[in-house]
């Protein structure tokens, strides 16, 4: 009869220790090539230094991930396209209004994504991906379709429930998503996007960002919402 697993682990605590470290080994590869990934970009990353950083040999990290372009996959999937499933389950359970639900969605995005390490991905991707197109490809599949897909649906249930006017949703997307993309770059760039002298507060900026794409997507009566065009600035016809 073969020895319970608890048991055995309490008769040889040292094998017990490697297992559970082995367990979580693939964790700790993509922490430390996460980090490198964003510090580095990708060309200069190299995969003898993913493993030294995660205090593993190279034939250890290979046989997790046979090639970088595979670890540099898992990254992306662990970080950002892997989330989309819990992402897309907090909306069909939101019972608040849409543009509530915007503005959750853009502040949890920068609490979740932003803050973190896995935003530089998105400025490596810029910088990078017209040399790797293969990776451009699936990091449009993993992280950029289902992103669109998610504030496409949060558009039009804006617009099906009368809360929003029907716009162009697939280009509304965009207007949410450039300022997420400043402040990835912002973040990732020594404060370049930003004067040295501001007090730039990236939680306000995400709240005037929503402001602005709510204004434009109310309902509110088009007299209200826009002046005469055809009177020009001064009001003559």
């Amino acid at each position: 009869m073969p020895t319970p697993r608890f048991l055995a682990d309490k008769l040889c605590p040292v094998r017990a220790k490697r297992e559970r470290r082995k367990e979580a080994r693939p964790g700790e590869l993509l922490a430390a090539a996460l980090d490198l990934f964003v510090e580095k970009g990708y060309a200069a990353t190299r995969s003898e230094e993913v493993a030294v950083r995660a205090g593993v040999s190279k034939g250890t990290l290979f046989l997790y991930f046979p090639s970088k372009e595979e670890l540099f996959k898992a990254v992306v999937v662990e970080n950002l396209g892997g989330r989309f499933t819990e992402w897309n389950q907090e909306f069909e359970t939101f019972e608040g209004t849409t543009a509530q639900m915007l503005r959750y969605c853009m502040r949890v995005w920068w609490e979740r994504v932003g803050l973190t390490q896995a935003s530089g991905l998105t400025k490596l991707m810029m910088s990078e991906g017209a040399n790797f197109p293969e990776l451009a490809d699936f990091y449009r599949q993993e992280v950029v379709r289902p992103g669109h897909a998610l504030l496409r649906r949060i558009i039009q249930r804006g617009i099906d429930r009368g809360e929003f006017r029907p716009v162009d949703v697939d280009h509304t997307i965009y207007s949410v998503v450039a300022p997420m993309i400043f402040l990835m770059l912002w973040k990732h760039s020594a404060n370049l996007c930003v004067d040295e002298g501001d007090n730039f507060d990236p939680l306000k900026y995400i709240e005037m960002q929503a402001d602005a794409v709510l204004y434009g997507l109310s309902t509110r009566p088009r007299a209200e919402a826009e002046p005469d065009e055809a009177a020009g600035p001064s009001g003559a016809a």
